[in-house]
């Protein structure tokens, strides 16, 4: 994404926070600021640093998955492509830039393209998978007597069928991937006839390499149940923190909410999360707001507005911030130590396959997950400027290095034919 279309979306972000605000507070502001103002100075700190903590747990989901790929990945370096998957998907529609953020830092931490790609793919898949379980258990308590309280919940319903549709889609495209792929030739040859689309052959060899790895990435996950145990659990954390803050908050407030509210207050949190699925705009901004305060006032009435300032703030606002400048920092991190290395650890990984090509046995060596990698993949979202299906696909042996390679069998010629005619 250009510079300027990122200049943009701060502008579109801020514009519509501020509409979704004046929303908010015209009709009853001096009771959502006496609200506010009943907040400790603790509780203050916890609500501001909840999404903070919530986005820790999800860089833990990395550390599990990229320790399959890098045996000394730690907490921190997961941290760190967390925040950089929320800061990234927060100021780009729909979210699809935050894998394309990730997979650059990846990659800075030593773990190349297709290997950071697969990952995210299973991040993905684990993910999308927990909270839709988790969302339906939620939907079967407590949808339909919400539902009774506003017409709203429809969208809701919307929502959560689109969500369906999504990991059916993703399950059916691993089962049956021959299906979908002759699916997007014939689609290719449709759209070859428009002008926009410049290199449809190259469109049908992504979408194909894609679907080949997803549905390898598929098969390797069923196999690491132990992987998929760790990260469901973690991700059942994460969900579960983020969908409770708007209790922790009343709490904070001494609105009048019982223990007995608390999974109310999560369902709720979950259905606004499903709507958004209908808000293409950067961070879902505006939308976001408008639809906390329709649901949450069925069980908190005039204080939703309170609650929801607060809670936006500690989801979006604080990590998109943080996220940001931890993207920042580590870049210009990562890159230091480039420079002051003379070989990254991505070209030290290229030197020894290209060694291991020229072993007598013909066996290259390297870790599991080297050997696996076959086709490399995008994660799901819009192809970034800097890469290209290219970089995605298993390495080779540069010419430089197979050139080498002959020089020295000529060399060695050469050199026999001295000694016996010595």
């Amino acid at each position: 994404m250009k510079k300027n279309n990122y200049i943009w979306n701060f502008l579109l972000i801020a514009a519509l926070t501020a509409g979704a605000l004046w929303f908010a507070l015209k009709d009853n502001y001096q009771e959502v600021m006496n609200a506010i103002g009943k907040i400790s100075p603790l509780g203050l700190v916890v609500i501001l640093s909840w999404g903070i903590l919530f986005t820790c747990v999800w860089g833990l989901a990395y550390k599990v998955l990229a320790q399959k790929y890098a045996k000394h990945y730690t907490w921190w370096d997961g941290i760190v492509v967390a925040f950089t998957g929320t800061f990234f998907s927060g100021i780009t529609p729909s979210s699809t830039g935050g894998q394309f953020g990730q997979a650059y830092i990846l990659k800075k931490q030593g773990i190349d393209y297709s290997d950071g790609a697969s990952l995210l793919w299973a991040d993905f898949i684990i993910y999308q998978t927990t909270m839709m379980v988790y969302v339906t258990l939620l939907f079967l308590l407590k949808f339909s007597y919400y539902a009774q309280q506003s017409g709203w919940f429809t969208i809701i319903l919307a929502g959560y069928v689109v969500n369906v549709l999504v990991i059916l889609f993703l399950y059916t495209m691993a089962l049956f991937p021959t299906v979908y792929i002759s699916l997007a030739h014939r689609l290719a040859g449709v759209l070859s006839h428009f002008r926009f689309i410049k290199n449809p052959q190259h469109m049908i060899e992504s979408w194909t390499v894609q679907m080949t790895s997803f549905t390898r990435e598929i098969k390797k996950l069923s196999r690491d149940k132990g992987i998929i145990l760790q990260c469901t659990g973690i991700n059942f954390i994460r969900l579960t923190m983020l969908y409770m803050l708007p209790f922790v908050i009343a709490k904070f407030m001494h609105i009048d909410l019982h223990w007995n509210q608390l999974l109310d207050v999560i369902a709720l949190s979950s259905f606004v999360y499903m709507a958004n699925s209908f808000i293409p705009i950067p961070g879902a901004s505006g939308g976001t707001e408008v639809l906390f305060n329709i649901v949450f006032s069925t069980l908190l009435g005039t204080l939703a507005s309170a609650v929801m300032i607060l809670w936006r703030v500690s989801t979006y606002h604080i990590i998109l911030v943080l996220g940001g400048i931890l993207f920042m920092i580590a870049k210009a991190r990562y890159e230091k130590k480039e420079q002051e290395s003379p070989v990254s650890l991505a070209d030290t990984n290229m030197a020894d396959l290209a060694i291991s090509e020229l072993r007598p046995d013909g066996e290259p060596e390297g870790t599991e997950a080297q050997q696996e990698a076959a086709e490399g993949i995008q994660p799901p979202g819009s192809e970034p400027g800097d890469l290209s299906i290219d970089d995605l696909r298993p390495r080779e042996p540069s010419r430089r290095a197979e050139a080498d390679t002959v020089n020295a069998g000529t060399d060695g010629q050469l050199q026999g034919g001295k000694d016996e005619n010595a």
